[in-house]
């Protein structure tokens, strides 16, 4: 047998794989491991899931939880330099720089650095989530939205927030356009994984806006609680789309030594 005819089989493999991929078998292969983050979840929402505008440490060590349990997910389910582990290595630096956002976003005089941080995250998030396929007219429908969002926000911003709010709305944008445009549901290699990352870069615009509607335009009823339950919820899904990227990466790779 040719070493293209074992890429083609081992492909079918996979495919077969990707397929049978349910999200009930999804929960029991990864559900042990997200234990730490559902406790850390509903230990902050215990101690503070009323309107909190507390600025301790103990505040921000309990609110950077959660995305720290997401760290260790992430690392346990692989981590090395090889190509192979490139999608999820791009989304430990994500969780990384909303980790240091979480904490800078604690004390309001830090407000910018925590922004900068974020920037890197979905910088870094839209990075992993790739430029294939492109489908434009997502791009333009999110350019759309965050255009509207902006010239709703802009008679609120002063000086440099002008800027730096139409850049990270650029950002964010971008990385829910990327996430959005890899779930292809015609194509019979469309994973729960995919889907996930999906859900997840949406919540954390819904998070995002609600943010930036409630600090620069009028005050959001429960704010907090929906802040933090779609941040929350954006960190799982984004994190929960590193399971099946190892396949994802092989996949294309034997997908272009076939095309050779």
């Amino acid at each position: 047998m040719s070493v293209e005819d074992h890429i083609m089989a081992f492909s079918h493999i996979v495919r077969g794989y990707r397929i049978s991929k349910s999200p009930l078998l999804l929960v029991k292969s990864v559900g042990p491991y997200l234990v730490p983050f559902f406790k850390t979840v509903a230990i902050f929402f215990v101690l503070f899931g009323d309107d909190c505008r507390d600025e301790s440490i103990f505040y921000c060590i309990v609110k950077c939880l959660p995305v720290i349990s997401l760290i260790l997910f992430v690392l346990v389910h692989g981590m090395n330099l090889t190509e192979y582990y490139r999608y999820s290595r791009r989304v430990l630096v994500g969780l990384i720089f909303s980790c240091f956002g979480d904490a800078f976003l604690v004390w309001p005089d830090y407000f910018e650095v925590g922004i900068l941080m974020f920037a890197i995250a979905q910088f870094s998030y839209a990075k992993a989530f790739g430029w294939r396929p492109m489908k434009i007219l997502h791009g333009l429908g999110f350019a759309t939205a965050g255009a509207l969002v902006y010239m709703f926000l802009a008679p609120a911003l002063e000086g440099v927030m002008l800027y730096i709010v139409a850049a990270y709305i650029t950002l964010i944008c971008t990385m829910a356009w990327r996430a959005v445009a890899r779930v292809e549901f015609y194509n019979d290699l469309w994973t729960w994984t995919k889907l996930c990352g999906c859900m997840g870069a949406i919540s954390f615009v819904i998070s995002d806006i609600t943010i930036a509607v409630n600090k620069f335009r009028y005050p959001v009823p429960f704010q907090h609680q929906i802040i933090m339950l779609t941040y929350y919820a954006a960190q799982l899904g984004i994190s929960l789309s590193v399971v099946d990227s190892p396949i994802d990466e092989l996949l294309e790779k034997t997908q272009k030594q076939k095309l050779w």
